[in-house]
């Protein structure tokens, strides 16, 4: 090896060309196009040169037959090396070393301050630009030198690396990867790294079976023997740096081509075949049969690119080329040629052996060929040799696993028992049967645990699939099903077991379920049917039934294996559907069951609401309608963080907290207050040590909105801790979001809650909501919030009509939140429905009141209550002028009820006794609550209010 006098990334443009290239400069002129690829996919997966976090993995090996092939070539490489200052790098498929062998302690201490080490990960997406991880993205050998690394920390190395392949199946086994530092690096590093590359891939090709490399000998010397289409010696073909195998074949490309070579492997009636690849290429397929010396029997697939003949009559049984198996010169034992003979067609199939794609042994001095070796140029290259039984269980064993992987994506792609089976149902129709039925008991539909399933169990059809639009069924989905003890299905419960019936026309069982429907059905095409039970978790839930008709050959038993297999993935995935709608239903009963079931008997407002899941299930979002004294009305809408269980059970509490409060009359921002007090507390467990360790045994979080609106001054007294501003709709239909403090959200403590009041006029509209109708993931508040008030702003419009507005505007297809909804339109109490007396403190003035009061109730026809009402009124201005100070009012109102009110200037609440037999008073106020429905007192700025309620007449 010879040393450079001037390294090679110090010579022209590239000295700043990174910089420039990380700058948005182009840099094609001063780069090699290998390098500059490797730089761009750097800069595409978001790589930064100063910076680089390799993931590391103990405990990494190769396979053994990999290693016995390696490890001689390593071991002579290493000896090769051993005075050069260079360290050999074993990695595997993904650019993970396995082994790093030699180099001197300076190199090896360089290179672990860097992570170039075993365990960790060298492929280019995470390391940059480097001899392993290029190697593999390239799929070719490459050599990278100091300044050419994307990462800053390995410019001071050069290295070279090349893939090792399997050069049966072309596919990459490994990586060999030669490291010096900057200064020592030579490009001859890329001949011994690719040399013993190839060295290693002749040892593996030993390893492959006598059969195989008969095969593979008597394929090249028939091709050699006509003519040469087998590839001449020599440097792989331009293209291995781009990804692409030989004529700019990609992955994909060589996958189609592999895949349809064993189709035209496996089927004996065809002998050519046509792909269309990228680009709007084509590639034409050739089968032929060889015979080895030892008459081994195989066929050889030939693929022709781009620029060879183009064949016709494609995919229609055809005589091959030669009438027979090509001849085939065989050595003989001294050496020489035997001249050709021909081979006898084989009278019976060959035993059964795996196909692979396989590549010509190489002849001596020729390097080892791969896949992609061969498959560049025009001229006819060979593809893959095999057998023809063995082609078709390989092409049916793909098939098997491509629908397999094919169910495990596609089936339970949501928690719905009914579309889950339909899943079943598409997938397999066509590529595996004709027809499909899924049928169910109807307690899976429901969630519930099945009871034990036989014969005469009646289920429902679910779902069904089938190639004909009219397919030839006796029921239809949703139809009640009853199978007969003797039919398949009906046996298939029974032994919970599958069952296959080839040939339906020898089935009496199954006929006996409808004899003459069924015998259309025979006459419709159906031949062959497998029944497999439904079973998960030791549970059967019903029963799948695969029919054929268009499909000539018969259910066989790898057939039966395939829908079993099918059945059991469908059946977790309906169990675990089945289990989620269970608790999807407790939960939301348990919700439904604590919210409002009704709306209360009040006349301040006309309320509509409604409440939507969500697609997730239950959470904690309430709201309530709450009568209050003095025909007030109370306006709640919360919102509890989380979903399920646990949100809904804390939501009922809190609404129960709610309207325990409201009993108690207390000012809208203190009723939060005490509420706040309440969640945190809870939230602490009450006083009681916290033992439970689910992580939500706690509320991890609740907003509210109180409103109070009063009927008579048409006053709306509003607060809220953390939840959304409600919405104003005028009557004309001007809508306006109310300035309300935020407030912090319950439970946090230690913030007083600000109140606002406005004015409403008759026929306003007061919305309120949670956050999950105008905020989701693909959209924000302010937008939500906005398209909020283009909806509301329609004049004259019924609650129930603003509320379906809304929903359609603003609730998305599947919500993942639930959604409170409470629009209420404000009503007003008339002059002439309210009576009031402003009354001194004096004694004397009680008998006036009574005598206003028995002539008001005259004038309203409430006679009936004069006596009761007058008695009441006395009772309580007689204790406001006795234990009470400043000016006493007393009010009539008629509502739904009839109140009477006695406001006075103290804050001292009555409080209702037994008087005993003695005592001179106290029997007032007992007086009071038995002759009415309800009383109470509440507190305003200047004082009390002691109220009464008696139903009307």
């Amino acid at each position: 090896m010879i040393s450079l006098s001037v390294a090679w990334d110090d010579i022209g443009g590239l000295v700043d060309a990174h910089e420039r290239f990380l700058a948005g400069a182009r840099v094609e002129a001063d780069v090699r196009g290998s390098v500059l690829e490797s730089w761009k996919r750097c800069r595409s997966a978001g790589l930064e040169p100063g910076h680089l976090l390799l993931p590391y993995e103990q405990g990494l090996t190769l396979d053994e037959r990999f290693l016995r092939a390696a490890d001689p070539v390593l071991a002579e490489l290493a000896a090769s090396l051993a005075e050069m200052g260079m360290t050999i790098a074993l990695c595997d498929a993904r650019g993970r070393m396995v082994r790093r062998l030699d180099g001197d302690r300076r190199l090896r201490d360089r290179l672990d301050e860097v992570n170039f080490a075993p365990g960790f990960d060298a492929s280019e997406p995470v390391a940059g630009t480097n001899g392993v991880g290029t190697a593999l993205a390239e799929r070719g050998p490459i050599y990278v030198v100091g300044r050419e690394h994307f990462a800053d920390c390995l410019q001071p190395f050069a290295c070279a690396g090349s893939p090792v392949r399997d050069p049966l199946s072309g596919r990459i086994e490994a990586v060999l990867d030669l490291t010096c530092l900057r200064d020592d690096g030579d490009p001859t590093m890329l001949r011994l790294v690719r040399a013993a590359a190839r060295d290693i891939e002749g040892r593996l090709l030993e390893q492959a079976t006598d059969r195989e490399r008969a095969l593979l000998a008597a394929y090249r010397r028939a091709a050699l023997g006509a003519g040469g289409a087998a590839r001449p010696p020599g440097p792989p073909a331009p293209g291995h740096g781009d990804g692409h195998d030989g004529d700019g074949l990609g992955r994909i490309d060589l996958a189609l081509l592999r895949e349809r070579a064993e189709e035209l492997i496996a089927s004996p009636g065809r002998t050519l075949d046509e792909v269309a690849l990228s680009g709007g290429r084509m590639a034409t397929l050739l089968r032929r049969q060889v015979m080895g010396a030892a008459g081994e029997t195989g066929v050889a697939v030939e693929a022709r690119i781009l620029g060879g003949p183009r064949l016709s009559g494609l995919g229609l049984p055809t005589s091959p080329p030669v009438a027979g198996p090509v001849p085939v010169a065989t050595p003989e034992a001294d050496g020489s040629t035997a001249t050709e003979r021909e081979a006898p067609a084989p009278t019976v199939p060959p035993p059964a052996v795996l196909v692979r794609a396989v590549a010509p042994p190489p002849l001596a001095p020729q390097p080892v060929e791969t896949v992609g070796d061969i498959l560049d140029g025009a001229e006819s290259r060979l593809l893959l040799v095999g057998e023809p039984g063995v082609g078709r269980l390989a092409v049916l064993a793909r098939r098997r696993l491509e629908l397999l992987h094919e169910a495990g994506i596609r089936i339970g792609t949501t928690l719905d028992v009914t579309r889950t089976a339909e899943e079943l149902a598409e997938v397999t129709v066509e590529r595996f049967a004709d027809f499909v039925a899924v049928d169910l008991p109807d307690a899976v539909l429901r969630g519930e645990e099945p009871e034990s399933l036989g014969g005469r169990s009646a289920l429902r059809r679910v779902a069904i699939r089938a190639v004909r639009k009219q397919p030839a069924n006796l029921y239809d989905v949703g139809d009640t099903v009853e199978y007969v003890p003797s039919t398949p299905q009906a046996r298939c419960l029974e032994l919970t077991q599958s069952v296959m019936e080839p040939v339906l026309a020898e089935a009496g069982g199954w006929l006996a379920q409808d004899p003459e429907r069924l015998e259309r059905v025979l006459a419709a095409g159906v031949h062959s049917l497998i029944t497999v039970p439904l079973r998960a978790r030791g549970t059967t839930l019903g029963v799948v039934s695969f029919y054929r008709s268009e499909k000539p050959a018969s259910f066989e038993d790898d057939d039966l294996s395939l829908a079993q297999e099918l059945v059991l993935r469908a059946a977790i995935c309906i169990d675990n559907a089945r289990r989620y709608t269970r608790e999807h239903n407790t939960a939301l009963a348990l919700q439904r069951s604590l919210l409002p079931k009704g709306r209360p008997e009040q006349s301040a407002v006309e309320v509509a609401y409604r409440y939507m899941p969500a697609q997730a299930g239950v959470g904690g979002d309430w709201f309530d309608v709450i009568p209050l004294s003095g025909a007030r009305v109370a306006l709640v809408v919360g919102d509890v963080v989380g979903h399920g269980l646990h949100a809904a059970a804390t939501m009922g509490r809190l609404r129960t907290a709610v309207h325990n409060f409201c009993s108690l009359d207390l000012p809208p921002d203190d009723l939060l207050a005490h509420l706040d007090d309440l969640v945190g507390r809870l939230d602490r467990g009450e006083g009681w040590a916290v033992e439970s360790t689910q992580a939500d045994s706690g509320i991890v979080g609740a907003t509210c909105l109180y409103a109070v609106y009063d009927p008579v001054s048409r006053r709306c007294t509003l607060t809220r801790a953390g939840h959304p501003l409600p919405a104003v709709v005028a009557p004309d239909g001007t809508v306006e979001f109310v300035d309300l403090p935020p407030g912090q959200p319950l439970g946090l403590g230690g913030m007083p809650f600000e109140t606002v009041e406005l004015e409403l006029a008759e026929g306003s509209q007061l919305v309120l909501y949670t956050d999950g109708l105008v905020e989701d993931r693909l959209r924000d508040m302010d937008s939500g919030l906005d398209l909020l008030r283009s909806v509301l702003a329609v004049p004259d419009r019924a609650p129930e009509d603003t509320c379906e507005a809304v929903l359609d505007a603003l609730l998305p297809d599947r919500p993942s939140d639930d959604v409170a909804l409470l629009v209420a339109r404000t009503h007003v109490l008339g002059r002439e429905r309210i009576a009031e007396w402003d009354l001194p403190s004096d004694p004397a003035v009680v008998s006036r009141a009574r005598t206003a009061v028995t002539r008001q109730l005259a004038a309203w026809g409430l006679d009936d209550l004069a006596f009761t009402t007058e008695l009441v009124a006395s009772e309580l201005v007689t204790n406001a002028i006795r234990h009470a100070t400043g000016p006493v009012r007393l009010r009539l109102l008629r509502d739904r009820a009839l109140l009477c009110e006695v406001s006075d200037g103290s804050s001292t609440s009555p409080r209702l006794r037994r008087a005993l037999t003695e005592d001179e008073g106290g029997r007032g106020l007992f007086l009071v609550a038995q002759l009415t429905e309800r009383w109470g007192t509440r507190y305003t700025p200047y004082g009390k209010v002691i109220w009464t309620e008696q139903p009307l007449p």
